[in-house]
């Protein structure tokens, strides 16, 4: 039953619904239910984040988008739908959210130079590429391509994305938009009706700096679990109804500063193994100047029971080494960043990864009222909106009409290889693939 054709009474007609999760996944479902002509009148929208908005992946991850670079699998709806919305939101005179980190950009790859590093002209070795090789990519590299001109390629800082989403819904006063409330959800309320399990409420500790453990309840008509890499907790939450298998690769990346008194070109680059460094770099020059680089190897790959178990929801930290490795091979590419390069940020996050690299999305068995929207790999950010706008749909429609969720159900799970998780171009392994 969808939520438009439920009622109640306590609330006016409107719906209690709490997603779960306030990274950019679980923010963009919060948005698109605020957004939608079918929330009825009166209705509550809660996200409750466990630590804060964007504090995981979305508050550390590359923002880099292409709408063309599915593999042909059923996520190509996923890459091409947010693509066109993210232009719709972000873009131009029509940017609704005022979003400032969002721009189309061109992408090269390219293969690390083995000669000694230094200054190297090499948009004079490279004429036909000039106009996109940027102005710091003035080092030892070898061979370029182009994988983008910047028609179907993009970047935004998600977090940014994330806090101009809650400030476009909270315009009017929290009472007219949405609520976040910080906990960690513990389990789901629910009534009996015959053989289904209707939620009624989703259970939380409160986070506090008293450490108090006294667990409370979020009244709710509608839950959807969005908590990246920790939503396979839903396996207990939901009491077994769904099997969720999930692995955490928890990988680090780095920031460097804007230089002072010169711009930053942007492209952005895909490079190949370095074997003297274990890397794979991939290269996000950021609107503000700085430089976002991952793909430094070195990933450690987190269980589902380790994930079950809270692993590095509060302390996710980076590895120094894999910081030392990826700083010294940017370097031999970059002599601007050689010479002139501060460090601005070291971190790490991790992204979550179904055994078949596809996401979680629809309702969960036997309950009326649960929904999960988890595990969209390296494409998480990239496919925020799209994901969004499905479930919002589903939740106050009963179906959705965006996306073709039947590949995604959560209950399709059987044990498998994990493997084809990295980024593509078409059938072309892009970036790395842990």
């Amino acid at each position: 039953m969808s939520a438009a054709a439920k009622s109640d009474e306590a609330n006016g007609g409107g719906r209690n619904i709490v997603v779960v999760g306030g990274g950019i996944q679980g923010t963009s479902v919060a948005f698109h239910l605020h957004q939608s002509s079918h929330l009825p009148e009166g209705s509550i929208i809660t996200i409750l984040e466990s630590q804060k908005l964007a504090s995981a992946a979305s508050g550390k991850g590359g923002g880099f988008m292409a709408r063309s670079w599915g593999d042909g699998s059923v996520t190509q709806q996923l890459h091409e739908l947010a693509f066109d919305m993210y232009e719709k939101y972000c873009d131009g005179n029509d940017n609704m959210l005022g979003v400032t980190s969002y721009r189309k950009l061109p992408v090269l790859s390219v293969a690390p130079g083995q000669k000694a590093s230094g200054k190297v002209d090499v948009r004079g070795i490279n004429p036909s590429l000039a106009r996109v090789i940027p102005n710091w990519l003035d080092g030892s590299v070898g061979r370029l391509s182009p994988l983008g001109f910047g028609d179907d390629t993009a970047q935004i800082t998600p977090k940014e994305f994330v806090e101009k989403m809650v400030e476009y819904m909270n315009k009017d006063g929290e009472d007219s938009g949405v609520k976040v409330v910080l906990g960690k959800c513990t389990g789901i309320e629910y009534e009996l009706n015959d053989d289904v399990k209707v939620v009624t409420g989703v259970k939380y500790t409160p986070s506090s700096d008293d450490n108090s453990n006294e667990e409370k309840v979020l009244k709710a008509d509608d839950v959807i679990v969005s908590a990246g890499p920790w939503s396979c907790q839903g396996e207990q939450w939901f009491e077994g109804a769904v099997q969720l298998p999930m692995e955490g690769v928890k990988s680090t990346s780095i920031v460097w500063k804007p230089p002072k008194d010169e711009d930053v070109d942007a492209t952005a680059l895909f490079c190949g193994e370095d074997y003297r460094f274990g890397t794979h770099l991939e290269v996000y020059p950021r609107p503000d100047g700085s430089i976002y680089i991952c793909g430094i190897g070195g990933s450690d790959y987190i269980t589902t029971q380790e994930l079950q178990s809270d692993a590095f929801l509060t302390n996710c930290p980076p590895k120094e080494d894999r910081m030392e490795a990826a700083k010294t091979a940017f370097q031999t590419m970059s002599d601007t960043y050689a010479t002139k390069g501060e460090l601005m940020t070291v971190q790490a996050c991790m992204r979550p990864c179904p055994p078949d690299a596809k996401p979680y999305m629809g309702s969960i068995p036997g309950y009326e009222g649960a929904y999960i929207n988890a595990g969209h790999n390296c494409w998480g950010i990239a496919w925020a909106p799209a994901c969004g706008k499905g479930m919002a749909e589903l939740v106050l429609e009963g179906q959705c009409h965006c996306l073709d969720l039947t590949p995604f159900n959560p209950a399709r799970f059987t044990k498998g290889s994990r493997g084809g998780r990295g980024r593509k171009k078409g059938n072309m392994n892009v970036g790395e693939q842990w």
